[in-house]
């Protein structure tokens, strides 16, 4: 099983291919994923301090790209838990004022993952 460690919080183990933003949350972490997991909104941003993934879905990569932070952030929704990673979770709900981190994300990515390699634009 993988492990997954929130820099500054807790390490823990998931099982393999959980979403990383059900895992997250799941440990008690209250990352905000205002459009239930969708690739829509970009408040499921990590960084990753180690094991960032070799490939992200093309739903990433685009509104990473549009939102003009691709190379910078991830987004939790579209990665699966493979291999064991280090994140810093950049939103969370105590840090706001909503009531609620949003729509719980469905168990598998959505929307139905296309994969691509890792841009070598995001590492200029």
């Amino acid at each position: 099983m993988p492990t997954i460690e929130v820099q500054g919080e807790k390490s823990f183990e998931v099982p393999d291919g959980k979403r990383l933003v059900r895992a997250i949350e799941e440990s008690g972490i209250d990352i905000l994923h205002r459009c239930g997991g969708f690739a829509k909104c970009t408040t499921c941003r990590v960084e990753f301090i180690e094991g960032e993934p070799e490939r992200m879905t093309v739903a990433e990569h685009d509104k990473l790209l549009e939102k003009e932070v691709l190379g910078q952030v991830r987004l939790s929704c579209q990665i699966v838990c493979d291999h064991d990673m280090t994140v810093h979770v950049v939103n969370r709900l105590h840090k706001t004022d909503l009531s609620d981190s949003g729509p719980q994300p469905e168990a598998t990515i959505t929307p139905e993952p296309v994969w691509r390699e890792f841009p070598a634009e995001a590492t200029q």
